[in-house]
């Protein structure tokens, strides 16, 4: 592997230009694979590049048989296409999938950074089945798979392919943690990630931990088109200049509710009564319908996705986007936003870091790049006004702050 590239620039500078400039300008030897979160985004990638084909993997019947996705990775891979696929399918990358990669030529371009460490939903009752069943074993922090039972058919199998691909950590003795493979990325001739605020990212304390080096650069426009260069500020600093008087930032009383540090996190939502839930629905309500009187197809709001059902509303309810979304413009038509939560890391996560390696993840850069990739969703991606209710006084202090620096 030459190197991997974090390409750390903002929102809108270009950077999937720049990588599709890359594989424009490539020689026909070179392979590439392009990862990106969201299935919709691979047919724009597919016909954005126009001096190679674009594969994407998709099930299909073979025979009296079905191809799914995977199997339909691994086989455009043995024979050297050039893939584009989601976050979702190469997280399943096993020793099969390493082993096609490394003989292929291939550069990966992920687009935003992937979940490479996550916690599974495993009840206590299914990792008592597991391990009262001799299914499971632990072997220096490693859950491990009984090799005699692993054609077994059983409910439990995607932790048996995690497990065989020695991909999962038994935190805290009832606590399943899933690792992305970390010597996937030491098979290509060169990786490029694009993202914005590399530092804030699971992703990062991840390469860390693993020694995984790598390099930052940014997109530039330079000759009439967008290019890498060497990493600085500057682009930045011009682009808050910009739009620092764009972003109408709602102050007000409807933003009593979120006065308290830990007020609309997670847990907050958990343990309030549902008066306290349907104070926040009407102070959405309020602010869509008399503060800015959006229309239903300008606003654009969220939440945490099990408590979106008490906080949708009349004149809103359709313009819900994922906290979590990113790498798409779908949503550029939307000018009036509600940002109802108050973002923390993992718990579990937050602590296997912690206490498995002694790295303390920052709470607040993580909880600041988060916000700042959802509100790129909106208008603002295209230099137009915007408005923003954010009744998190941790959440708008931390906007507010990155704009004035």
């Amino acid at each position: 592997m030459k190197s991997i590239k974090v390409v750390d620039s903002i929102m809108g500078s270009g950077k999937t230009s720049v990588a599709i400039n890359l594989m424009n300008n490539a020689s026909k030897d070179e392979n590439f694979i392009f990862i990106t979160p969201y299935l919709n985004e691979v047919e724009r990638i597919k016909k954005s590049v126009n001096n190679r084909q674009m594969y994407e993997p998709k099930v299909k019947k073979k025979g009296d048989k079905t191809q799914y996705k995977f199997e339909s990775f691994h086989e455009l891979l043995s024979q050297n296409k050039n893939i584009v696929a989601t976050h979702n399918l190469f997280k399943n990358a096993n020793d099969e999938t390493k082993e096609l990669i490394l003989s292929g030529n291939y550069t990966l371009i992920l687009d935003e950074v992937m979940e490479v460490v996550e916690q599974l939903q495993v009840k206590k009752h299914d990792l008592t089945t597991l391990f009262d069943s001799e299914l499971i074993y632990v072997e220096d922090g490693f859950v491990k798979w009984n090799e005699e039972k692993k054609d077994y058919e059983t409910r439990y199998d995607d932790i048996r392919d995690m497990a065989l691909n020695n991909n999962l950590i038994y935190f805290k003795d009832n606590i399943l943690i899933w690792n992305f493979p970390s010597d996937v990325f030491a098979l290509f001739n060169e990786v490029y990630i694009l993202t914005y605020m590399f530092d804030a990212q699971i992703q990062r304390y991840y390469y860390d931990v693993n020694n995984i080096k790598y390099q930052k650069c940014i997109t530039e426009f330079r000759n009439e088109q967008h290019t890498f260069t060497d990493y600085n500020n500057e682009y930045e600093k011009k682009l808050k200049e910009k739009i620092r008087d764009k972003i109408n930032i709602y102050e007000g009383n409807l933003n009593a509710i979120g006065q308290l540090d830990f007020s609309l996190s997670s847990s907050w939502y958990k343990n309030k009564s549902s008066y306290t839930l349907k104070k926040v629905k009407n102070n959405v309500f309020n602010y869509f319908n008399n503060i800015v009187k959006s229309t239903s197809n300008e606003a654009m709001w969220t939440t945490y996705a099990e408590h979106k059902s008490k906080i949708k509303g009349n004149g809103y309810t359709k313009g819900f986007v994922s906290c979590n979304a990113r790498a798409t413009n779908e949503f550029i038509h939307k000018k009036h936003l509600a940002y109802t939560i108050n973002r923390y890391v993992n718990t579990v996560l937050y602590n296997y870091f912690k206490e498995k390696y002694n790295v303390s993840i920052d709470q607040d850069a993580f909880a600041l790049s988060e916000l700042l990739q959802w509100i790129w969703r909106s208008a603002i991606r295209n230099g137009e006004d915007i408005t923003l209710f954010i009744p998190s006084s941790r959440m708008r202090k931390l906007l507010i702050n990155w704009l004035n620096g």
